[in-house]
């Protein structure tokens, strides 16, 4: 039971960290959009990137790596975009392994609890050479208490481990949407060197 009680623990600090850093990194995008060619029309490339520098997010850094090269053409800002779209993938995707390890160890462990308790009553029964049906019912009782608790851990992290990977694939949507968005907007007013 302790070590399905330290994989609980770790569980939770895992999903509270994870659902704060993702809550930091979202934005409105249409609005940070909005916001961005707003301050390209009335104040330049420059103005843009000092908006992106100052707002948190996977977006605004997408956005801050293509403005940083609009200068250097077409071909700069769109590799830029994709390079820096990997790093925040990544960061996106931190953490998500070990809270899917937990999610496979967790009833494991809860399994090998139950089978050591299993073999710990067979091994009463055995000694007793009479069965006692107290004395295996409460050997048994603890041996399944363990599988419980696996699968008390595991379902709930798989719950939230659902809504982490589904949080990030509408992020990486809109990053890659906002983006083309950008991209066509610095073509069509003649921002970007071509």
């Amino acid at each position: 039971m302790f070590p399905l009680l330290g994989l609980f623990i770790i569980g939770i600090a895992f999903v509270i960290v994870k659902f704060w850093l993702l809550m930091r990194a979202s934005i409105n995008s249409k609005k940070f959009f909005d916001v961005i060619t707003g301050a390209l029309d009335k104040e330049g490339v420059s103005k843009g990137i000092e908006i992106c520098e100052n707002t948190r997010g996977p977006l605004s850094a997408l956005f801050h790596a293509g403005l940083e090269r609009a200068d250097r053409g077409l071909s700069y800002v769109e590799r830029a975009i994709e390079n820096e779209a990997a790093v925040q993938l990544g960061f996106l995707e931190r953490g998500m392994v070990w809270l899917s390890t937990i999610i496979s160890v967790a009833p494991m462990l809860g399994f090998l609890g139950t089978v050591q308790g299993m073999i710990i009553a067979f091994e009463q029964i055995a000694k007793s050479n009479d069965i006692v049906p107290s004395e295996v019912a409460g050997g048994i009782s603890t041996a399944l208490l363990t599988t419980f608790s696996g699968l008390a851990i595991a379902i709930p992290m798989q719950i939230f481990f659902n809504y982490f990977v589904n949080k990030v694939d509408r992020m990486v949507v809109e990053m890659e949407d906002y983006s083309n968005k950008l991209v066509e907007y610095l073509i069509d007013k003649n921002l970007v060197a071509r």
